[in-house]
């Protein structure tokens, strides 16, 4: 029997989730690291990252939407002891996003003065931004299948080694950044690009090893049935959940879009603040984001194997150090604010508007995690349309008109603000949501019948275990 069915709760969530504390921080440490040497080269440049930011989460949150249909069906698979058909749909799964990716990143490369100059990107900053989004695009299918590949080897068990994979594409980026954006040991400057040159060039090394663990190690990469039918029954399979979990992604560039229009008529030093803030928010988001990254995989094979108590018992943990983390994250970013701010910039304008940003987001972070838990759970329990309507809720119905109307009443601060607001409401719409779809009531006992009684209907129910519980849909005490 697997682990993830087998063993303690707590145990087995936090032993997944503590290799991958060093993989989400430097999975996030690409953003920081690139924004940190860009804050190097000044305002400007700073901004023209800021407006990439819409564009690069929309194009790896589809491919990412991907890997998560691929990631259910995997820890499905094994959860049932199902190898070759685990091996199937990361082999299909895998050739598939990167059929995908490269036709994202044609549209992307002929369309990049018309998307940009839609999102406020004036003529100063334009030419950095092409200059960074070509190299980007031309890299994107291995930029796609890093997330992918740390997904299928958490499902597979193996999130040690997951978390050294990640380790490896940051590292090399960490190296490649200086030497390529100011140009060291001779080579010439390169700036901006520099940055997109030398991320490209760290996940491609990164997918090489990848290849080379699923294909050696794991057995789930090799030489399978490539005919027209069975990779197309493959592919729906995978949309099956990929298509709820796109449409689930896309809206938070769409959203991010939408703000950074909206920063952007406040000038270029909002933009560049914002986009600062939000990668160096990404750091707050480390810890509980390895716990996340463990839910879908932990989820899926007990709903697999049954065992719905084991679900509800790792979710109330799960609820319970969000928003304990949350909170101590808040305090301390709060003090912090002004010292964090410059360090990414020394204009005065772009560090006041960060530290407001910074001290008015941050106290929604637990709240926003437990929504992101939330999602997880119903992706796990294979009710991916519920996840997407959840996002739906928080960025179409809250964030996007509440930032609109703080921006138009409050300037900068109201935009913040709204976020705030968005966090706290959508965090709590989520706790409710996945209370009553995942683990309803159970129904009201039968009048007793044939001699037994209710108490002794309720002991015989216990003894038939958790298969038992999840047909019932299982009580939901702590939830």
């Amino acid at each position: 029997m697997p682990k993830l069915v087998r063993d303690r709760v707590r145990t087995t969530l936090f032993r997944m989730a503590f290799p991958m504390l060093a993989g989400t921080f430097a999975m996030n440490a690409y953003h920081l690291t690139d924004t940190w040497f860009i804050s190097r080269l000044g305002t400007l440049p700073l901004a023209a990252m800021g407006f990439t930011l819409p564009v690069v989460m929309l194009l790896r949150f589809i491919t990412g939407g991907l890997g998560t249909g691929i990631t259910v069906l995997v820890s499905h698979a094994i959860g049932r002891h199902e190898h070759d058909d685990a091996a199937t749909v990361v082999t299909h799964g895998i050739a598939f996003t990167i059929a995908v990716a490269l036709l994202l990143a044609l549209g992307g490369y002929l369309t990049i003065d018309l998307v940009f100059s839609r999102l406020g990107a004036d003529v100063n900053v334009r030419p950095l931004i092409r200059g960074y989004m070509r190299i980007w695009y031309l890299g994107a299918a291995v930029m796609a299948l890093p997330m992918i590949g740390n997904g299928i080897l958490i499902s597979a068990g193996d999130s040690r080694t997951a978390a050294r994979f990640i380790m490896l594409g940051t590292g090399l980026n960490l190296v490649f950044d200086p030497i390529l954006i100011f140009g060291w040991f001779g080579l010439p400057p390169l700036g901006l690009s520099g940055a997109a040159l030398a991320t490209v060039a760290a996940q491609a090394i990164a997918t090489a090893w990848l290849f080379h663990l699923l294909y050696r190690k794991h057995r789930l990469l090799r030489p399978t049935d490539w005919a027209l039918k069975r990779v197309g029954s493959t592919i729906v399979r995978i949309l099956g959940f990929g298509v709820p979990s796109m449409l689930s992604m896309a809206l938070m560039p769409i959203s991010a879009a939408v703000i950074v229009r909206l920063l952007g008529s406040f000038g270029n030093a909002a933009v560049a603040a914002a986009g600062a803030a939000q990668r160096l928010e990404m750091l707050a988001f480390v810890v509980p984001m390895a716990l996340g990254m463990s839910l879908t995989p932990f989820v899926s094979q007990n709903f697999g194997a049954g065992r719905l108590d084991r679900i509800r018992e790792a979710m109330r943990i799960a609820f319970r150090f969000a928003l304990f983390y949350g909170g101590g994250i808040a305090a301390i970013f709060f003090l912090s604010a002004p010292w964090l701010a410059r360090i990414f910039s020394t204009d005065p304008k772009v560090t006041e508007i960060m530290v407001t940003y910074i001290r008015i987001i941050s106290f929604g972070y637990g709240m926003m995690e437990v929504h992101r838990y939330c999602g997880f759970c119903l992706t796990g329990r294979h009710k991916p349309f519920s996840t997407t309507l959840l996002n739906a809720i928080r960025i179409l119905v809250l964030l996007i008109p509440l930032s609109c109307l703080g921006a138009a009443l409050f300037g900068v601060q109201g935009v913040f603000g709204a976020r705030l607001l968005t966090d706290m409401t959508a965090g709590i719409i989520g706790l409710v949501w996945v209370r009553r779809t995942c683990f309803p009531a159970p129904p009201e006992p039968a009048a007793p019948a044939n001699g037994f009684s209710a108490a002794g209907t309720s002991a015989l129910s216990h003894e038939q275990g958790p298969l038992a519980e999840s047909t019932a849909g299982g009580p939901c005490s702590g939830l």
